[in-house]
């Protein structure tokens, strides 16, 4: 039976942090399906580190959600990937974002957040209570915050839950994100 990813997202999405993620499930064998609050195409992001004393950001490609929040079964996936960017801040307001995510997080199935995805895991406080995570480091007020355990590391993986710093850490969190999609 195919293995089947979830990644959820919305516009102002990181483009790599998306992108990535979608082509290395397809490349994989696992069936990839990209959510959002409405099935729409997404508009997406870049963000550089310039000589700019935070990123840089600009215009991205499109990318289709082929699926709105209010319909998917998280119980139909194996692994949830929740990309960075801006989209990060309004998708967990979503009222379906968290019935989603917490599903990934109390059936202990793989779960990849990079960069400012952790801002999304606001809205989830209880689940992420002592967690372990890393995550761009203007992010960490809003983990501890939240009460979980900020790792100043560029990679880091707690049980199921894999995070990295931003989207030049892919090859690791995609290298542990199958690693333990095969192992389930």
């Amino acid at each position: 039976m195919t293995k089947k990813v979830l990644i959820v997202t919305g516009d102002a999405v990181e483009a790599l942090e998306a992108y990535y993620p979608y082509y290395r499930a397809l490349e994989q064998g696992y069936e990839a399906d990209i959510a959002a609050p409405n099935k729409k195409t997404l508009h997406t992001v870049v963000h550089d580190f310039e000589d700019w004393e935070t990123f840089t950001e600009k215009r991205g490609y499109q990318l289709e959600a082929t699926k709105a929040f209010a319909e998917i079964r998280p119980e139909d996936y194996d692994g949830l990937i929740i990309p960075g960017g801006r989209a990060p801040e309004h998708i967990r307001m979503h009222e379906d974002f968290s019935r989603i995510v917490r599903h990934f997080f109390e059936a202990d199935k793989p779960i990849m957040i990079l960069c400012h995805a952790s801002v999304s895991l606001t809205v989830l406080r209880d689940v992420l209570k002592n967690r372990e995570l890393t995550a761009y480091i203007a992010c960490k007020p809003e983990v501890e915050a939240y009460g979980a355990i900020y790792i100043n590391e560029q990679f880091h993986v707690d049980r199921n839950l894999i995070s990295g710093h931003a989207w030049n850490n892919l090859p690791e969190l995609m290298r542990e994100f199958v690693r333990q999609m095969e192992a389930k």
